[in-house]
């Protein structure tokens, strides 16, 4: 697949994994559509991807936790004449800690931002590459995808909805000329783990890559017309293992995983 002089739609373009997977795709020669819910770091991170790479990057700020934020972004890229080659789904957070102490206001937005805006920018965008015949979707979903996770319950279960969504489109639209991939990663060290609360343990730290690697694994798989992929092996070894552990013993082995660090 060649992205040289398409466009690329990445949401949550400024934290750690869409910044480096925004990089990623500019270096391939792909032009840009940087959102994010801040305009400054959009148009600084915009204009580094302009003189690194010489491709064209246009920032449009949105906060998907807005009910019709999706809907509102594709109205802009329209009425711009731009058309989405590649849809980066990045954006989304996590929120650490007992499920019924969580903000339910917090919580509320969490699953608009990971589940409806993703699901709505995923509809509006790949029906307009199913009707080109040609487009690519990447959803980001998460490690924990693969077991229920106390501590980060509903979180984990959003992302389940990703995974489950992203293999299904996969299959869905391949007649369509769309390639749908979803991409699971394991902790890293971006701001994710400072906005949900939590400090790792040290065994979690040492499954860390960098949001760099995890990109370029990204990148790859959905240029490879892969349907999902997990980064690194030891995430790897975890999807797998969760499958065939017992629920009850997984359960207590993810409680202590997840835990914070004393």
């Amino acid at each position: 697949m060649d992205i040289k002089g398409q466009w690329a739609l990445v949401t949550g373009a400024t934290g750690g994994l869409g910044a480096n997977l925004a990089e990623n795709l500019a270096a391939r020669g792909c032009n840009l559509v940087l959102s994010a819910r801040r305009r400054d770091a959009l148009q600084r991170l915009a204009q580094q991807l302009r003189e690194r790479h010489g491709v064209e990057v246009l920032v449009e700020p949105c906060d998907l936790s807005a009910p019709e934020a999706a809907s509102d972004l594709h109205n802009r890229l329209i009425l711009q004449g731009i058309s989405i080659d590649v849809l980066v789904n990045n954006a989304g957070f996590g929120i650490h800690g007992d499920f019924v102490y969580q903000c339910v206001d917090a919580t509320a937005e969490m699953l608009r931002v990971n589940v409806q805006s993703l699901t709505m920018l995923s509809r509006l965008f790949g029906s307009d590459m199913a009707h080109r015949g040609s487009g690519a979707i990447l959803l980001v979903g998460s490690l924990t995808a693969y077991t229920p996770c106390p501590s980060y319950a509903a979180y984990a279960a959003s992302k389940a909805y990703v995974v489950h969504l992203g293999e299904a489109l996969h299959h869905e639209l391949a007649s369509a000329g769309v390639t749908v991939t979803v991409l699971s990663p394991g902790i890293m060290d971006t701001g994710f783990l400072e906005t949900s609360g939590h400090a790792p343990s040290a065994l979690l730290r040492a499954t860390m890559l960098t949001p760099a690697r995890v990109a370029e694994i990204g990148v790859t798989a959905l240029m490879k017309g892969k349907r999902s992929v997990v980064a690194g092996r030891m995430n790897q070894v975890t999807a797998f293992s969760a499958r065939l552990l017992p629920r009850g013993l997984l359960l207590r082995a993810m409680t202590r995983f997840l835990a914070n660090a004393r």
